[in-house]
């Protein structure tokens, strides 16, 4: 397995194994609960560089524990049984998307079924500074809710996707591509779900004026010339000379388009190369294609390839 994929799987009956795993892996601590009820834990994990999601099961009598949330992004969504969290006298009780207050704070459950994604401060705060374009920005989060209900089917239909369809395909995550794809979609997602000084910030900036033709050219060719290296806003705005704001309103302005849009377009051609020149008698695959381009969706790059080439991905693999 990829050394930046890490699996683990934990079952238990025993209470005092499940406290130390509570303690490792989610960092509560101070658990109290009924020594003589049942209990059992089932505790499935995999981290993908910055982030991690697990699924845990948790029955038994109702417990509590303490946790220092501080420097810890993590978002629970409770699929059976509930979670209350109460901080410096703020209640929190959520059944999910919610995220966990970034300070000490005291856990209630019982008999709980729930997912949970962290992502790495570190990283978030540094993906914010690329979509801003500013390198001094600080991510600080307000709330604990997602800022609409819209935005909170996004969250989770991303987590969804990433469970479901990602995070168990070996093949998948053996792409460089398709990891750090992963991890952009999905701390992009946390940065728009969750109110906090992102979207204060991205919210009140100002319009950018028009930009040289020079830039945008600079920005298509660097996409050009590294569209197989994990890139993103930040890196071609950089070589374009140009904030990441104004180098959107240049794309749209000049190719009607953005710049992750035209970068998928120019992987899309790269893929359709790579389907055209394989033999599939040796075991090329239209996913393994997919991923070595870092598309982490085999509908949507089946519909996008379509929609480009008028024919289905497999038909040009076959042909």
């Amino acid at each position: 397995m990829n050394c930046q994929v890490r699996r683990s799987v934990f079952t238990t009956r025993d209470p005092a194994e499940g406290v130390a795993v509570l303690d490792e892996v989610f960092a509560i601590r101070d658990v109290h609960m009924d020594r003589e009820s049942r209990f059992c834990m089932d505790l499935s994990a995999t981290a993908v560089g910055p982030v991690s999601y697990e699924r845990v099961r948790l029955m038994g009598s109702s417990t509590t524990g303490r946790t220092d949330g501080a420097g810890l992004l993590r978002v629970c969504h409770v699929t059976q049984g509930a979670v209350s969290a109460i901080s410096a006298g703020d209640r929190f009780p959520r059944t999910g998307p919610f995220l966990f207050p970034q300070r000490t704070y005291t856990s209630w459950w019982e008999d709980i079924e729930a997912m949970t994604v962290a992502v790495d401060p570190a990283a978030a705060e540094a993906h914010a500074r690329g979509l801003l374009g500013d390198e001094t920005f600080r991510l600080a989060f307000a709330g604990s809710r997602p800022v609409s209900a819209a935005m909170s089917r996004y969250w989770l239909g991303t987590v969804t996707h990433l469970g479901r369809n990602l995070l168990a395909d070996d093949e998948a995550l053996a792409s460089p591509l398709l990891r750090a794809e992963l991890t952009r979609s999905l701390t992009t997602a946390l940065l728009h779900t969750f109110p906090g000084s992102f979207l204060d910030r991205s919210q009140a900036l100002p319009g950018q004026p028009r930009a040289a033709p020079a830039g945008l050219r600079r920005a298509v060719a660097y996409i050009d010339e590294h569209v197989t290296e994990d890139i993103g806003l930040a890196e071609i705005a950089a070589a374009a000379g140009m904030s990441v704001r104004g180098l959107q309103a240049a794309f749209r302005r000049e190719l009607d388009t953005t710049p992750t849009a035209h970068l998928r377009a120019a992987r899309l051609d790269a893929a359709h190369r790579d389907l055209v020149a394989a033999d599939p008698s040796t075991g090329v695959t239209v996913e393994a294609v997919a991923a070595r381009w870092g598309f982490t969706h085999r509908g949507r790059f089946a519909a996008a390839y379509r929609d480009r080439y008028g024919r289905a991905p497999a038909v040009t693999l076959r042909t």
